[in-house]
């Protein structure tokens, strides 16, 4: 029972941080954030600081008011914050799940041949994709169109044009960013999970 009661109270003290926190990067005074959600400068001091009990319809107003979700408010951290990539050494990729969208994933690729030319050889799936050049220089060839990314250069693309990425001269390092249809349709087309 006392470890709950010490759990509470870091939570507590954690949310009253973050509103502190957010109240503070968005470069608001106690009264603008008060206006906002509709309590008095007074209230909102106490809350921030702990002399006022936290009340859950006033959570509510104030994580709208600060653009934020009472989930985000409150969330408490987790001992998970180091992710290990799953490897497909078939592939030659590293992928990581992206924590706070459950459809997205993260790839890091070794490049080394050159894209095909031929818009016939490219894929097309739906999706956004988004890529960083690691190093080395990759071109990302869409349709007819070719673009030559250097390193730390980056690319955001509709999947829907059919595309391809390799390798310019010697091996590339890219970082592929997926939204959850761009995953699958590189699934598919791999054939890799």
């Amino acid at each position: 029972m006392m470890r709950m009661a010490q759990e509470n109270g870091e939570l507590d003290s954690l949310v009253r941080k973050r509103i502190r926190a957010l109240r503070v990067a968005q470069g608001w005074s106690l009264d603008e954030l008060a206006t906002r959600a509709n309590l008095s400068q007074s209230s909102l001091s106490r809350i921030e600081n702990g002399q006022r009990r936290l009340a859950l319809d006033q959570l509510v107003t104030l994580a709208r008011a600060l653009d934020t979700t009472l989930d985000q408010l409150v969330e408490t951290a987790t001992d998970d914050v180091v992710t290990s990539p799953m490897i497909d050494r078939t592939h030659g990729l590293m992928r990581w799940p992206v924590k706070g969208d459950p459809g997205m994933s993260v790839v890091r690729q070794r490049m080394t041949e050159p894209p095909p030319d031929n818009p016939a050889r490219m894929r097309a799936h739906p999706g956004r994709e988004w890529l960083v050049v690691l190093s080395g220089t990759a071109i990302l060839m869409l349709g007819h169109r070719r673009f030559r990314l250097e390193t730390n250069q980056a690319a955001e693309f509709p999947t829907m044009m059919p595309h391809a990425i390799g390798a310019e001269g010697r091996p590339c390092e890219i970082l592929g960013i997926f939204d959850r249809d761009a995953r699958r349709g590189h699934q598919r087309d791999s054939g890799s999970d």
